[in-house]
């Protein structure tokens, strides 16, 4: 495991929604000190987490805002700003931080499906219009192109870029970023579930979903590891394995904000094209949120 400056638990937060799916920004500064109460080093605004394909600019410039204003400031404020518009994702990326974010998620454009080349020039767009570190974020189940160790070891000779979410699913390309990037850049886990194999690879944590629920075990886990008690962690991993899983049983943050509902704690529904889960997904859920205690 790898020591980062910006800590190794950072949640990816959901955006509360009222009744009418306005933007409960209130809600939002609530859930981000319940999640530091937890023991998170940092939360993310407005990243796929916090459905931000359905967020204008000035709810996204805005939700910093207020939670940066809630926060402690030695809590890490995070924003997501890129899309797959690279003028675009400047332009956001500008705002957040004059809003007061600490670091920008950028995110591979999807859909358009660049080359390797294109998406250096992309980041490196980003990279030149602020001057906040910036955290890579590569998931290819979604966007339909892999952020390969080449292109990250280049655009890791930037400056300001000192980080990468690895949500590719694959082990060895973990391994081939760690092992070609230089001390001054980390690697955080995009899934849950490989949080505890990247640690053993070198990784410095986890950008979380599930620590919306269960903050302090994730934490703890982390801290075992740290501390090189190898089958205590373990045993973390696998007691939270089933909640990982159910999670993801449908398109994210679909599963953890229905969690968060059940468990008392209100974020409102979902903006279309998201919808409610199903019944016997619910039930799912609903199954493994009492095994833990969580209800």
């Amino acid at each position: 495991m790898k020591p980062s400056p910006y800590g190794n638990l950072i949640v990816a937060m959901v955006t509360p929604f009222d009744a009418r799916l306005e933007v409960d920004y209130q809600a939002a500064v609530s859930l981000a000190r319940h999640l530091v109460a937890q023991g998170v080093d940092g939360v993310l605004i407005s990243g796929t987490t916090g459905e931000s394909p359905t967020l204008s600019n000035e709810e996204k410039v805005r939700l910093v805002s207020e939670v940066r204003e809630g926060l402690d400031p030695s809590v890490m404020v995070w924003a997501g700003a890129s899309s797959y518009n690279t003028a675009n994702s400047v332009e956001l990326a500008k705002l957040v931080e004059k809003a007061g974010a600490d670091g920008i998620l950028a995110v591979t454009p999807y859909y358009n499906k660049p080359s390797q080349e294109g998406l250096y020039r992309h980041f490196r767009a980003i990279s030149e219009a602020v001057s906040l570190p910036i955290m890579l974020y590569n998931v290819p189940s979604r966007t339909s192109v892999n952020l390969l160790p080449d292109t990250v070891l280049r655009l890791a000779e930037l400056e300001n870029v000192v980080a990468i979410k690895e949500a590719s699913g694959i082990l060895d390309q973990v391994s081939a970023i760690l092992e070609s990037c230089g001390e001054g850049f980390y690697v955080y886990s995009g899934d849950d579930s490989l949080t505890l194999p990247i640690l053993a690879l070198g990784g410095s944590g986890v950008v979380s979903v599930a620590a919306h629920l269960v903050g302090r075990d994730m934490k703890n886990m982390i801290n075992l590891y740290a501390e090189g008690k190898i089958q205590e962690a373990r045993a973390v991993h696998y007691k939270l394995f089933r909640l990982f899983k159910a999670l993801f049983c449908v398109t994210n943050p679909v599963p953890v904000k229905t969690a968060l509902e059940m468990t008392g704690i209100r974020v409102g529904g979902l903006r279309l094209p998201l919808c409610p889960p199903g019944e016997g997904e619910r039930e799912s859920i609903y199954k493994v949120l009492s095994k833990m205690n969580l209800l």
